[in-house]
């Protein structure tokens, strides 16, 4: 990989260099094709777990290869998670874990998109996930308040000046929201992502507001979870993804007549 990681061109790049607009349009639709396959297409499922710019790899011609799969799992064709104790808490990398990660503990396609998600946002717009900017904390909160005010061509890499296809960029920073959803069960599949990237298919529907995350999710069973289990309260987990993901109500956890979440953990 003569180029090196995509982390290094967008972060550690030499003072006037920047990554050329075609180049990072490449780089995300070869990401998303190599995740399809993990997803869907390898005949063992896999969840990668951390999908993150210095984990993309670029050959010579700028052609990304998805590394690092320290963290990846293969999982069951007729599953669609995966369920690990990490000793250090959810398995990643601060800013690309799915808020839903931090009730359930565990990886899933959709957490994997939400992490694809950070990546195009990181992409497009030339910055990390976690930031500070514009009195936010997380750069897709930023890009999604620039949504709702009708410019969001404004959060583009400031690098690349006019050096980029605008229809393009904001196609790619809708997807990259529509991605970042809080919800797992709104968020793209990988399939649909690939026929937004290639422009076959419009760009998805964002609302203006991000949407506020709802806990238990109507698309996550609790039954799900197994039967060994260990009880950890609501409460606590809502708070702690809550000071990981953002400002107090941010986010909206909702609990009907739950007081615990058990939560599957493998002996």
């Amino acid at each position: 990989m003569l180029n090196g990681s995509l982390d290094k061109h967008l972060f550690n790049a030499p003072p006037g260099y920047h990554l050329p607009w075609h180049c990072r349009y490449r780089v995300l639709n070869g990401v998303v094709s190599a995740l399809h396959y993990l997803h869907n297409e390898y005949d063992q499922k896999v969840v990668h777990r951390d999908l993150k710019a210095s984990n993309i790899m670029l050959d010579a011609d700028f052609n990304p290869r998805l590394g690092d799969f320290g963290l990846a799992r293969a999982i069951d064709n007729e599953r669609t998670s995966y369920a690990e104790v990490e000793l250090d808490g959810v398995p990643g990398t601060m800013g690309y874990i799915a808020p839903e990660c931090f009730h359930t503990g565990k990886a899933t396609r959709e957490s994997d998109v939400f992490g694809f998600g950070a990546v195009v946002l990181e992409v497009v717009c030339g910055r990390r996930p976690r930031c500070d900017i514009g009195g936010f904390r997380f750069l897709a909160d930023w890009v999604w308040e620039l949504h709702r005010l009708g410019t969001i061509l404004n959060a583009v890499d400031q690098k690349l000046g006019s050096d980029y296809v605008g229809e393009e960029a904001e196609r790619m920073l809708l997807l990259g929201l529509a991605c970042s959803h809080p919800n797992p069960g709104d968020r793209p599949k990988t399939q649909q992502i690939v026929q937004i990237i290639s422009g076959s298919v419009p760009p998805p529907q964002v609302p203006a507001f991000r949407p506020a995350f709802v806990w238990p999710s109507a698309t996550i069973s609790i039954d799900d979870l197994g039967d060994e289990t260990t009880t950890t309260t609501s409460s606590n987990m809502a708070e702690r993804a809550s000071s990981l993901y953002g400002p107090a109500g941010m986010y909206t956890t909702q609990f009907t007549s739950i007081d615990t979440v058990e939560l599957s953990m493998p002996r």
